[in-house]
């Protein structure tokens, strides 16, 4: 035989809501958390969480590697990721080139560890040093990877982050760079 039922009847179950119950003007939604990750305040536009597009073009305008970052991440954190991202280019004879013969940069990179890890990779260094140098000598190498950032920017994906995680995020900024390689290939009439 069973066991007697107890003398105390069990708490009610809390009850659960249906999802399409209505609520207050609209269907019993909550709104979705904000930001994800790869995400900060931007320090330049009023503290809004947003993500940054960081970039190795080379000197014709072609990217040759990007990332992404939250919004307040300085610039510097990202090179040595950057450099290490870096896919092997085929030249016309030879070993692929796995880094390149030169980095320019503006006075954001101008960190003594940088400059150190940079030179023991064998890349010459040529960055803006904060209090010395004017910036204005390498406005004339500055303005290819700001107009890239430019070109990128022609993306609506890219312009406004819609996406939470962070890969995918990634994957359509990458997709924008493949673009871009092709278009300034076509352009230059290497694709036939």
């Amino acid at each position: 035989m069973a066991a007697a039922a107890p003398a105390v009847p069990a708490p009610p179950r809390r009850r659960l809501r249906d999802r399409l119950v209505e609520g207050r003007r609209r269907l019993d939604r909550r709104q979705g958390s904000k930001g994800g990750a790869e995400t900060g305040p931007s320090p330049t536009d009023r503290g809004k969480p947003g993500s940054k597009i960081h970039l190795i073009c080379d000197r014709t305008g072609i990217p040759l590697t990007c990332l992404i970052s939250a919004g307040n991440v300085p610039d510097a954190h990202l090179l040595i990721p950057l450099l290490d991202s870096i896919a092997p280019i085929q030249g016309r004879r030879g070993r692929p080139r796995h880094r390149p013969g030169k980095l320019h940069g503006d006075k954001a990179y101008d960190v003594h560890a940088l400059r150190h890890e940079v030179r023991r990779r064998g890349i010459g260094v040529r960055i803006a040093r904060k209090g010395i140098e004017s910036s204005e000598r390498l406005g004339r190498h500055r303005w290819i990877v700001e107009s890239c950032l430019s070109w990128l920017q022609h993306n609506r994906r890219l312009v406004r982050r819609y996406d939470r995680k962070a890969d995918h995020f990634q994957a359509f900024a990458d997709l924008g760079c493949i673009l871009l390689c092709y278009r300034r290939l076509l352009k230059n009439n290497h694709l036939g």
